[in-house]
């Protein structure tokens, strides 16, 4: 994640939060619940990559912070971005999309 955080700040930007979509680990406050523990066998939402609660998370959190735009670390799929962009009320972009392209004038090879 530090990666990602170094292209965004590269290009300009700035990070004002992180989120991570955990599975498996939660349980009532005092541990006995099996929580997330009952989901780790679900897939992820193929639609969004998250949870339901963790999108809303998001967008209060963007919205809070007056973000521009918000960058994922997992590689999105086209209607993924296009489901994600409309949910959070904003771009939405992954590492491929912070990448300088690389050029034949590089000097490389």
């Amino acid at each position: 994640m530090s990666v990602l955080v170094s292209e965004v700040e590269r290009l300009g930007g700035h990070v004002v939060g992180r989120f991570v979509q955990r599975r498996g680990v939660s349980g009532n406050k005092k541990g006995h619940a099996p929580g997330g523990k009952v989901n780790m066998d679900r897939p992820y939402s193929s639609r969004t990559l998250m949870s339901t609660g963790k999108v809303r998370e998001i967008v209060a959190a963007r919205v809070q912070t007056e973000a521009k735009a918000v960058v994922f670390t997992n590689e999105l799929t086209a209607r993924q971005r296009t489901v994600l962009a409309e949910l959070l009320g904003c771009p939405v972009f992954s590492p491929g999309d912070l990448r300088a392209p690389e050029t034949a004038d590089s000097g490389q090879g």
